[in-house]
């Protein structure tokens, strides 16, 4: 697996629920719906859009941010891709 894929969705009550994935590539789909999408091949965040507003993040910032709140599958992303599989 290659990628980090975060979806927030918006319920009528105005709650935001967190919808995360992993995928090994991206789809037209991916690429309009997730709100981000880190790339642990080349480590970088390929995309960053919160509430409509493109974000200025950084790799680091960002994956620490993930890996306290999805530790273990975000330590199975990095291991992965240090291996290079």
């Amino acid at each position: 697996m290659r990628y980090f894929l975060v979806t927030f969705k918006k319920k009528a009550n105005g709650q935001i629920d967190e919808e995360v994935g992993i995928s090994r590539h991206l789809r037209k789909n991916d690429l309009q719906m997730c709100n981000i999408i880190l790339d642990y091949t080349e480590k970088k965040v390929s995309k960053c859009l919160i509430d409509g507003k493109v974000m200025p993040t950084d790799w680091e910032t960002i994956n620490e941010y993930y890996k306290k709140v999805y530790p273990n599958l975000i330590q199975s992303l990095e291991d992965t891709n240090k291996q290079g599989q």
